[in-house]
């Protein structure tokens, strides 16, 4: 699921502080890709707490119909450079 930008919701707020996101995001200075990957990454590490590495993959489809298998999987595994 997509951030909504028009929201005040901080999708971030283990990163940044709300003031600072609403800032950010005045000036368009988010992708909304990243911000995606970011939350798929931080709910895929919480469900392996509980799962297999292919059911919460599996789960995050449920949450992201339009991802293919193998693009949450690049996702979840990507290293940060």
């Amino acid at each position: 699921m997509l951030p909504d930008f028009n929201s005040p919701d901080n999708p971030l707020r283990d990163l940044i502080d709300d003031q600072t996101f609403l800032e950010l995001e005045r000036h368009k200075l988010f992708s909304e890709k990243a911000i995606r990957d970011y939350q798929i990454r931080r709910i895929f590490k919480d469900m392996r707490q509980t799962m297999s590495a292919g059911d919460a993959i599996d789960r995050i489809r449920e949450m992201h119909p339009y991802l293919q298998f193998d693009t949450v999987r690049k996702i979840v595994y990507q290293i940060s450079k």
